[in-house]
């Protein structure tokens, strides 16, 4: 039975001290903290202290890891304006022949007809032009030379000119960000920002596993304006997120079929792996099938999950779509507790901080997995 209050923006929110907002990755990757949740049926006193090179521990032979593919871009630009005066571009997704979705800062400088210019350190400036406003997004339609058409295209471009975009609560950035706010599996260009719970995956971690027989499936969603955008809904019947572009291939939908018939578990690692998979089944009416296009599945609690038994998560911003969706998993009240044990606890937050292991004990027992759910 939901709680009223599940539904209310404002009944997502908690507070967190500053400092505990990490600023810089752990090195190695696997040495970030470990929360991990206990059995639903049990009290939260019993949630137990690791490290994430403890979740071989957690996962089992014949297990599949889901893991999210995508690269991010240098996506971040400094333009000068007509006027001399500087603003930034975050460049989020193609619209078509060079023409890009942007958000822009300060956005009420730059309207429609105005022309930029492109600049960084020992290169050519390069002529973009604003060509309209997106209602939707808030964002604007700059028109970059035509060969620019996709992620893979334009990637060398944003190489020479960007810079990665790193979300704006971190204040320290240091060259290291460029391999460090990236998995290390990224291989398919187009996010906007890091699927974080996958930074804490090492090489020798994801060795550790295969080694342990936990198997691994690869989604692809490329994070953009739905992730990191704030929710601005306080009646949380009427959202709706912006779509972001999601793969999910054959291989991955035969990957699920086999570990069901096998009796193994689908965990996810990271929100975007959930949507990329949930989104799957929805575009496919009910059944999980192979899918490419773009999804904005809103998942909230009373949302009943139909492929991911645990999820791999980072501890995410209040009143965000995140947050949301993990509290589908474990229940509102009871995320918000375990966030308080984590501040207790003095865990790092937020995408270069600590992690949250949620095993599939731990979900709430009427969003397990729909008991029909056809796999195709």
């Amino acid at each position: 039975m939901l709680d009223t209050r599940d539904s209310l923006l404002s009944s997502y929110d908690y507070v967190l001290d500053p400092q505990r907002i990490a600023q810089a990755p752990v090195e190695p990757r696997h040495a970030a903290r470990l929360l991990i949740l206990p059995a639903f049926a049990e009290e939260l006193s019993k949630a137990r202290h690791a490290k994430v090179w403890n979740l071989q521990e957690e996962l089992q032979a014949g297990d599949l890891l889901v893991i999210n593919d995508t690269r991010v871009l240098k996506a971040r630009l400094r333009v000068r304006r007509s006027s001399g005066g500087l603003a930034e571009l975050l460049v989020l997704e193609p619209r078509g022949e060079g023409r890009w979705l942007c958000l822009a800062r300060p956005a009420k400088r730059l309207r429609s007809g105005d022309q930029v210019w492109l600049e960084a350190l020992d290169q050519e400036p390069i002529a973009l032009q604003v060509i309209g406003n997106d209602p939707a997004s808030g964002g604007r339609l700059v028109q970059f030379p035509s060969c620019y058409a996709d992620a893979e295209a334009i990637e060398s471009l944003l190489e020479r000119y960007g810079e990665v975009p790193l979300p704006p609560y971190i204040q320290r950035h240091d060259p290291s960000d460029s391999d460090r706010y990236q998995t290390r599996y990224a291989a398919r260009p187009g996010a906007a920002a890091a699927p974080t719970a996958g930074l804490h995956l090492s090489d020798e971690l994801l060795e550790a596993l295969a080694q342990r027989g936990v198997l691994q499936a690869r989604v692809t969603l490329h994070v953009g304006l739905g992730t990191f955008r704030p929710v601005e809904t306080e009646d949380l019947t009427q959202l709706e997120l912006h779509s972001e572009w999601v793969e999910v291939r054959d291989e991955v939908v035969e990957a699920v079929m086999a570990t069901r018939a096998r009796g193994g578990r689908v965990i996810a690692v990271g929100t975007t792996s959930v949507r990329a998979l949930e989104g799957a089944v929805l575009a496919g009416g009910g059944t999980l099938k192979s899918f490419r296009g773009p999804v904005n599945l809103v998942i909230r609690p009373g949302y009943r999950f139909a492929v991911v038994d645990g999820l791999l998560t980072n501890f995410h911003l209040p009143k965000s779509s995140l947050l949301l969706l993990v509290s589908a998993l474990v229940g509102r009240e009871r995320l918000l507790a375990l966030y308080a044990e984590a501040i207790e606890h003095q865990y790092r937050f937020f995408s270069y901080g600590d992690a949250m292991w949620i095993p599939p004990d731990a979900v709430l027992p009427d969003m397990r997995l729909r008991p029909a759910l056809a796999l195709e």
